[in-house]
Protein backbone atom coordinates (compact mmCIF):
# COMPACT_ATOMS: atom_id res chain seq x y z
CA UNK A 1 0.00 0.00 0.00
CA UNK A 2 1.47 3.40 -1.50
CA UNK A 3 1.32 6.72 1.16
CA UNK A 4 -0.71 8.08 -1.06
CA UNK A 5 -3.16 5.42 -0.55
CA UNK A 6 -2.77 5.35 3.25
CA UNK A 7 -3.23 8.92 3.36
CA UNK A 8 -6.52 8.15 1.45
CA UNK A 9 -7.57 5.95 3.92
CA UNK A 10 -7.04 7.59 7.48
CA UNK A 11 -8.61 11.00 5.89
CA UNK A 12 -11.75 8.42 5.07
CA UNK A 13 -11.65 7.07 8.77
CA UNK A 14 -11.65 10.89 10.24
CA UNK A 15 -14.90 11.93 7.53
CA UNK A 16 -16.51 9.12 8.63
CA UNK A 17 -15.92 9.50 12.53
CA UNK A 18 -16.67 13.42 11.79
CA UNK A 19 -19.76 12.56 9.47
CA UNK A 20 -21.21 10.33 12.31
CA UNK A 21 -20.80 12.86 15.35
CA UNK A 22 -22.86 15.34 13.31
CA UNK A 23 -25.53 12.13 12.51
CA UNK A 24 -25.21 11.10 16.83
CA UNK A 25 -27.66 14.20 17.77
CA UNK A 26 -30.38 13.42 15.16
CA UNK A 27 -29.86 9.66 15.71
CA UNK A 28 -30.34 10.11 19.40
CA UNK A 29 -33.44 12.06 18.79
CA UNK A 30 -34.43 9.64 16.47
CA UNK A 31 -33.83 6.39 18.68
CA UNK A 32 -35.27 8.27 21.68
CA UNK A 33 -38.43 9.68 20.59
CA UNK A 34 -39.85 7.49 17.38
CA UNK A 35 -38.02 4.08 17.83
CA UNK A 36 -38.65 3.56 21.61
CA UNK A 37 -41.86 4.69 21.50
CA UNK A 38 -42.96 2.35 19.18
CA UNK A 39 -41.36 -0.36 20.57
CA UNK A 40 -42.05 0.35 23.47
CA UNK A 41 -45.92 0.61 22.50
CA UNK A 42 -45.82 -2.73 20.58
CA UNK A 43 -45.13 -3.76 24.15
CA UNK A 44 -47.27 -1.94 26.07
CA UNK A 45 -50.26 -3.72 23.78
CA UNK A 46 -49.73 -7.16 24.99
CA UNK A 47 -49.86 -6.43 28.48
CA UNK A 48 -52.69 -4.84 30.89
CA UNK A 49 -50.70 -1.89 31.63
CA UNK A 50 -52.38 0.77 34.19
CA UNK A 51 -51.29 4.00 34.88
CA UNK A 52 -50.48 3.00 38.39
CA UNK A 53 -50.03 -0.17 39.30
CA UNK A 54 -48.82 -3.93 38.26
CA UNK A 55 -48.73 -4.75 34.31
CA UNK A 56 -49.31 -8.48 33.61
CA UNK A 57 -48.93 -9.80 30.42
CA UNK A 58 -52.55 -10.51 28.83
CA UNK A 59 -51.17 -11.61 24.58
CA UNK A 60 -53.89 -10.28 22.62
CA UNK A 61 -56.37 -9.97 25.09
CA UNK A 62 -56.36 -6.04 24.19
CA UNK A 63 -57.24 -6.38 20.94
CA UNK A 64 -60.36 -8.63 21.70
CA UNK A 65 -62.03 -6.48 24.83
CA UNK A 66 -61.29 -3.41 21.55
CA UNK A 67 -63.29 -5.71 18.80
CA UNK A 68 -66.07 -7.24 21.50
CA UNK A 69 -66.00 -5.46 24.69
CA UNK A 70 -65.41 -1.71 24.24
CA UNK A 71 -68.77 0.01 23.48
CA UNK A 72 -67.18 2.93 22.30
CA UNK A 73 -64.83 1.55 20.18
CA UNK A 74 -66.93 0.49 17.21
CA UNK A 75 -68.55 4.69 17.20
CA UNK A 76 -65.42 5.53 17.13
CA UNK A 77 -63.70 3.92 14.33
CA UNK A 78 -67.26 4.46 12.67
CA UNK A 79 -66.82 8.52 12.92
CA UNK A 80 -63.42 8.32 11.75
CA UNK A 81 -64.37 6.70 8.81
CA UNK A 82 -67.29 9.01 8.48
CA UNK A 83 -64.89 12.07 9.02
CA UNK A 84 -62.83 11.04 6.32
CA UNK A 85 -65.00 9.86 3.48
CA UNK A 86 -66.74 13.32 4.24
CA UNK A 87 -63.48 15.38 4.18
CA UNK A 88 -61.16 14.02 1.64
CA UNK A 89 -63.11 14.24 -1.50
CA UNK A 90 -64.03 17.82 -0.19
CA UNK A 91 -60.91 18.84 0.63
CA UNK A 92 -59.28 17.75 -2.67
CA UNK A 93 -62.10 18.90 -5.45
CA UNK A 94 -62.41 22.16 -3.30
CA UNK A 95 -58.45 22.88 -3.47
CA UNK A 96 -58.10 21.89 -7.00
CA UNK A 97 -61.02 24.24 -7.95
CA UNK A 98 -59.13 26.94 -5.94
CA UNK A 99 -56.21 26.25 -7.31
CA UNK A 100 -57.45 26.03 -10.97
CA UNK A 101 -59.40 28.96 -10.40
CA UNK A 102 -56.36 31.29 -9.50
CA UNK A 103 -54.88 31.30 -12.46
CA UNK A 104 -52.79 33.33 -14.31
CA UNK A 105 -55.21 35.69 -15.67
CA UNK A 106 -56.43 36.65 -12.14
CA UNK A 107 -54.71 39.70 -10.84
CA UNK A 108 -53.11 39.75 -7.05
CA UNK A 109 -53.33 35.54 -6.82
CA UNK A 110 -50.41 35.88 -4.96
CA UNK A 111 -51.96 38.07 -2.62
CA UNK A 112 -55.25 35.20 -2.86
CA UNK A 113 -53.17 32.38 -2.27
CA UNK A 114 -51.53 33.98 0.67
CA UNK A 115 -55.04 34.15 1.97
CA UNK A 116 -56.27 31.14 1.73
CA UNK A 117 -53.36 29.20 3.13
CA UNK A 118 -53.43 31.55 6.30
CA UNK A 119 -55.95 29.22 8.68
CA UNK A 120 -53.09 26.86 7.59
CA UNK A 121 -50.67 28.41 9.79
CA UNK A 122 -53.23 30.03 12.49
CA UNK A 123 -52.90 28.21 15.70
CA UNK A 124 -55.97 25.79 15.99
CA UNK A 125 -57.12 27.30 18.98
CA UNK A 126 -57.69 30.67 17.11
CA UNK A 127 -59.63 29.26 14.60
CA UNK A 128 -61.73 27.47 16.79
CA UNK A 129 -63.18 29.70 18.88
CA UNK A 130 -63.83 31.76 15.49
CA UNK A 131 -65.93 29.18 14.59
CA UNK A 132 -67.54 28.35 17.90
CA UNK A 133 -68.37 32.16 17.69
CA UNK A 134 -70.32 32.00 14.42
CA UNK A 135 -72.07 28.59 15.44
CA UNK A 136 -73.27 28.71 18.75
CA UNK A 137 -77.15 29.67 18.81
CA UNK A 138 -76.21 33.30 19.95
CA UNK A 139 -73.44 33.30 17.18
CA UNK A 140 -73.55 34.98 13.45
CA UNK A 141 -75.11 32.24 11.52
CA UNK A 142 -78.32 32.35 13.81
CA UNK A 143 -78.42 36.01 13.86
CA UNK A 144 -78.50 36.69 10.73
CA UNK A 145 -80.99 33.63 10.27
CA UNK A 146 -83.12 35.07 12.82
CA UNK A 147 -82.83 38.64 12.07
CA UNK A 148 -83.16 38.56 8.03
CA UNK A 149 -85.82 35.30 7.61
CA UNK A 150 -86.87 34.31 10.66
CA UNK A 151 -85.65 30.98 10.62
CA UNK A 152 -84.54 29.90 14.02
CA UNK A 153 -81.27 27.17 13.63
CA UNK A 154 -80.08 24.59 15.11
CA UNK A 155 -77.48 24.30 17.64
CA UNK A 156 -74.84 22.97 15.27
CA UNK A 157 -72.31 21.75 17.73
CA UNK A 158 -74.85 20.06 20.28
CA UNK A 159 -77.41 18.11 17.43
CA UNK A 160 -75.66 14.63 16.64
CA UNK A 161 -77.15 15.39 13.15
CA UNK A 162 -74.86 18.58 12.29
CA UNK A 163 -71.73 18.20 14.53
CA UNK A 164 -70.13 15.99 12.52
CA UNK A 165 -71.03 17.88 9.44
CA UNK A 166 -69.55 21.03 11.54
CA UNK A 167 -66.41 19.85 12.40
CA UNK A 168 -65.94 18.61 8.88
CA UNK A 169 -66.37 22.02 7.43
CA UNK A 170 -64.39 23.62 9.70
CA UNK A 171 -61.46 21.22 8.60
CA UNK A 172 -62.16 22.07 5.11
CA UNK A 173 -62.00 25.56 5.67
CA UNK A 174 -58.72 24.84 7.99
CA UNK A 175 -56.94 22.80 5.57
CA UNK A 176 -57.86 24.25 2.21
CA UNK A 177 -54.38 26.48 1.44
CA UNK A 178 -52.39 23.17 1.46
CA UNK A 179 -53.45 21.70 -1.00
CA UNK A 180 -54.55 24.67 -3.07
CA UNK A 181 -50.66 25.45 -2.57
CA UNK A 182 -49.80 21.67 -3.97
CA UNK A 183 -51.72 22.00 -6.40
CA UNK A 184 -51.03 24.84 -7.85
CA UNK A 185 -47.59 24.27 -8.17
CA UNK A 186 -48.32 21.32 -9.93
CA UNK A 187 -50.60 23.49 -12.22
CA UNK A 188 -47.05 26.18 -12.70
CA UNK A 189 -45.05 23.03 -14.00
CA UNK A 190 -47.51 22.21 -17.06
CA UNK A 191 -45.97 22.69 -20.53
CA UNK A 192 -47.77 25.25 -22.36
CA UNK A 193 -47.60 23.68 -25.48
CA UNK A 194 -49.29 21.09 -24.43
CA UNK A 195 -52.30 23.45 -23.20
CA UNK A 196 -52.11 25.33 -26.29
CA UNK A 197 -52.41 21.52 -28.47
CA UNK A 198 -55.54 20.66 -26.40
CA UNK A 199 -57.33 24.44 -26.73
CA UNK A 200 -56.60 24.20 -30.94
CA UNK A 201 -58.25 20.79 -30.53
CA UNK A 202 -61.40 21.94 -28.99
CA UNK A 203 -60.99 21.17 -25.41
CA UNK A 204 -62.02 23.91 -23.72
CA UNK A 205 -63.52 24.73 -20.08
CA UNK A 206 -64.67 21.90 -18.00
CA UNK A 207 -63.47 19.17 -20.72
CA UNK A 208 -59.65 20.90 -20.50
CA UNK A 209 -59.78 20.36 -17.07
CA UNK A 210 -61.15 16.81 -17.48
CA UNK A 211 -59.22 15.13 -20.21
CA UNK A 212 -55.67 17.18 -19.93
CA UNK A 213 -54.95 19.31 -17.03
CA UNK A 214 -56.46 16.55 -13.95
CA UNK A 215 -54.08 13.45 -16.06
CA UNK A 216 -50.81 15.74 -16.14
CA UNK A 217 -51.19 16.78 -12.78
CA UNK A 218 -52.45 13.46 -11.52
CA UNK A 219 -49.55 12.61 -9.85
CA UNK A 220 -49.74 15.67 -7.29
CA UNK A 221 -53.44 14.96 -6.74
CA UNK A 222 -52.59 11.44 -5.75
CA UNK A 223 -49.56 12.36 -3.29
CA UNK A 224 -52.21 15.18 -1.58
CA UNK A 225 -55.15 12.48 -1.29
CA UNK A 226 -52.16 10.34 0.40
CA UNK A 227 -51.44 12.84 2.92
CA UNK A 228 -55.14 14.26 2.93
CA UNK A 229 -56.35 10.33 3.70
CA UNK A 230 -53.51 10.14 6.65
CA UNK A 231 -54.21 13.35 8.29
CA UNK A 232 -57.74 12.73 8.54
CA UNK A 233 -57.62 9.34 10.09
CA UNK A 234 -55.25 10.99 12.42
CA UNK A 235 -57.80 13.82 13.36
CA UNK A 236 -57.99 14.60 17.00
CA UNK A 237 -57.71 18.49 17.49
CA UNK A 238 -60.89 19.63 15.46
CA UNK A 239 -63.44 17.38 17.52
CA UNK A 240 -61.61 17.73 20.89
CA UNK A 241 -61.69 21.57 20.89
CA UNK A 242 -64.62 21.74 19.02
CA UNK A 243 -67.39 19.82 20.17
CA UNK A 244 -65.15 17.75 23.05
CA UNK A 245 -66.69 14.59 20.96
CA UNK A 246 -70.04 15.46 21.30
CA UNK A 247 -72.74 15.38 21.33
CA UNK A 248 -72.80 11.75 23.11
CA UNK A 249 -69.87 10.20 21.20
CA UNK A 250 -71.01 12.06 17.76
CA UNK A 251 -67.62 12.86 17.02
CA UNK A 252 -65.28 11.05 18.77
CA UNK A 253 -62.65 9.52 16.25
CA UNK A 254 -60.53 6.79 17.18
CA UNK A 255 -58.07 8.83 17.72
CA UNK A 256 -59.50 10.51 20.64
CA UNK A 257 -60.84 7.48 22.12
CA UNK A 258 -57.07 6.51 21.94
CA UNK A 259 -56.18 9.02 24.33
CA UNK A 260 -59.19 8.95 26.64
CA UNK A 261 -58.51 4.97 27.19
CA UNK A 262 -54.53 6.04 28.23
CA UNK A 263 -54.91 9.27 29.81
CA UNK A 264 -58.61 9.67 30.98
CA UNK A 265 -59.13 5.87 31.85
CA UNK A 266 -55.07 4.94 32.19
CA UNK A 267 -55.64 1.87 30.50
CA UNK A 268 -52.31 2.69 28.43
CA UNK A 269 -52.41 -1.13 26.92
CA UNK A 270 -55.74 -0.69 25.45
CA UNK A 271 -55.09 2.52 24.10
CA UNK A 272 -51.89 1.10 22.65
CA UNK A 273 -53.83 -1.53 21.08
CA UNK A 274 -56.27 0.61 19.67
CA UNK A 275 -52.68 2.88 18.21
CA UNK A 276 -51.86 -0.32 16.43
CA UNK A 277 -55.25 -1.32 14.76
CA UNK A 278 -55.29 2.46 13.58
CA UNK A 279 -51.85 2.04 11.85
CA UNK A 280 -53.23 -1.66 10.25
CA UNK A 281 -55.63 0.86 8.88
CA UNK A 282 -53.74 3.35 7.75
CA UNK A 283 -51.47 1.05 6.18
CA UNK A 284 -54.00 -1.01 4.12
CA UNK A 285 -56.02 1.74 2.47
CA UNK A 286 -52.38 3.29 1.97
CA UNK A 287 -51.32 0.31 0.00
CA UNK A 288 -55.01 0.00 -2.09
CA UNK A 289 -54.60 3.30 -3.12
CA UNK A 290 -50.85 2.88 -4.25
CA UNK A 291 -51.97 -0.49 -5.81
CA UNK A 292 -54.94 1.54 -7.52
CA UNK A 293 -52.73 4.53 -8.66
CA UNK A 294 -51.54 2.72 -11.69
CA UNK A 295 -54.47 2.76 -13.14
CA UNK A 296 -54.69 6.75 -13.38
CA UNK A 297 -51.45 8.46 -12.08
CA UNK A 298 -49.70 9.75 -15.09
CA UNK A 299 -45.97 10.33 -14.13
CA UNK A 300 -45.03 11.36 -17.43
CA UNK A 301 -46.61 14.26 -19.28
Amino acid sequence: MTSTTRRRSSLAKVESRQALGFATPALVGLALFTIVPVGLSIVMSVFNWPAFGDRTFNGVDNYVKLFTDSPDFWPALRNSAVYTLLYVPLSIVLSLALAIGLGPRIRGRGALRVLFFIPVVTPMVANVLVWKMILQPQGLVNGLSTSWFGITLPNFLADPSWAMIMVVAMSVWQGLGYNMLIFSAALEQLPDSVLEAASIDGAHGFRRVWSVIIPMISPAIFFATIMTMITSLQVFVQPQMLTGGGPGNATKPLVMYIWEQGFTFGDLGLAAAAAWVLFAIIIAITGLQFAAQKKWVHYEH
